[in-house]
């Protein structure tokens, strides 16, 4: 099916539903930097030894819930290692985030705002900890675009669909996109009998990560010509 005609099935959707890392946001500029030093401290603590694990097993596990994300990177320690690891790495990302030098994608900004100026109602949901996603958007000035922030953490969900759901729910939401990148988000949109935009420019997940979206982008403004030429 050709870009034109994925665009001609779909429908305007009353809000539009955002994934965090690999899709707002360039998590490996804030990422990458507090995994080594939270590492470093684990060792400091004797909680760890050897070598810290190869990024890739960290990059690879984004979009997981924390403690999946900690059985693939550190398969070998046991929990109450894992649980000192989900404070370290927030603690240390709030902090990467204040000081500064973070990436959203390109376009960002100027997309979610000629969306909200379209009057789509925009949320975003994700599987990380509440006070990370709410420090992404404060620090990246984003707050006022988004009428919620939903996330595994602060509203304690199992699984993204879940997530989605209760958010469609609680803001009596009927049609939305659900916008991500990874297979997570596309089981999220469709187990909710909503439109995927599935995102390919992170490159994070595997080849076959976003089969089932009902459109694949490759760079995040595309979102406005599919939102203008929806019916």
């Amino acid at each position: 099916m050709s870009y034109e005609e994925q665009q001609l099935k779909l429908k305007k959707p009353e809000a539009i539903v955002f994934d965090m890392d690999g899709t707002l946001f360039q998590t490996e500029s804030l990422l990458l930097p507090a995994y080594h030093k939270m590492f470093d401290i684990l060792r400091e603590e004797g909680l760890y030894s050897g070598p810290t694990p190869p990024e890739e097993r960290i990059l690879g596990s984004l979009g997981m819930l924390l403690a999946q994300i900690w059985k693939n990177v550190m398969p070998e320690a046991d929990e109450a290692v894992h649980r000192r690891a989900d404070e370290l790495l927030l603690q240390l990302e709030i902090e990467g985030l204040e000081a500064g030098g973070t990436l959203l994608y390109p376009h960002v900004v100027e997309t979610l705002r000629a969306l909200h100026e379209r009057g789509v109602r925009l949320f975003v949901a994700s599987n990380g900890l509440a006070d990370y996603i709410h420090s992404i958007v404060v620090v990246h000035e984003l707050k006022e675009l988004f009428d919620g922030l939903y996330s595994a953490g602060g509203q304690g969900t199992a699984t993204k669909t879940e997530l989605l759901g209760l958010l469609l729910k609680e803001n009596g939401v009927g049609s939305a996109w659900m916008v991500g990148d990874r297979s997570s988000d596309v089981e999220a949109g469709k187990g909710n009998g909503q439109t995927v935009i599935g995102c390919a420019y992170a490159g994070f997940g595997r080849q076959d990560e976003l089969k089932g979206s009902d459109v694949i982008i490759n760079a995040f403004d595309e979102l406005i010509g599919l939102y203008d030429n929806a019916e």
